[in-house]
């Protein structure tokens, strides 16, 4: 008798993972960059505390919403020895992540739509509190 081994009629392909998935990545990073920031310039973490943790929040409900779980390390960031150069770099970093948050917005079905454009519009923001 032939061996039916891996005829399961249940057996099906895992489906695709979420195009959202590398969002929830950059959305912890940015938590990870502005907490390092913070602590490696006190002066700043006035500043860069409520960023930090809307960046949490985004990486959260990020993950919830696509049921991808956060990193469970914080990547290791790298800050510059003077807050004006630390300040630049965490614009570079706002500035791109809005961006890929817009495209993503553009892309997204309409029930992703909203919190992706209040991710977007959020980055921005940010920008702002970064001058």
């Amino acid at each position: 008798m032939p061996s039916l081994t891996g005829c399961d009629p249940f057996d099906r392909d895992p489906p695709p993972p979420d195009p959202l998935a590398p969002m929830v990545d950059e959305a912890f990073a940015l938590a990870a960059a502005y907490q390092d920031a913070a602590t490696t310039h006190p002066v700043l973490a006035g500043r860069l505390t409520p960023i930090t943790e809307a960046h949490a929040a985004h990486a959260a409900e990020l993950a919830r919403v696509t049921e991808v779980a956060l990193p469970s390390t914080t990547p290791t960031t790298s800050t510059a020895a003077d807050s004006d150069t630390t300040l630049t770099a965490l614009r570079e970093r706002e500035r791109a992540a809005g961006e890929s948050a817009v495209q993503a917005c553009l892309a997204a079905p309409a029930e992703r739509a909203a919190l992706l454009a209040s991710i977007a519009a959020a980055r921005a923001s940010h920008l702002e509190a970064l001058q």
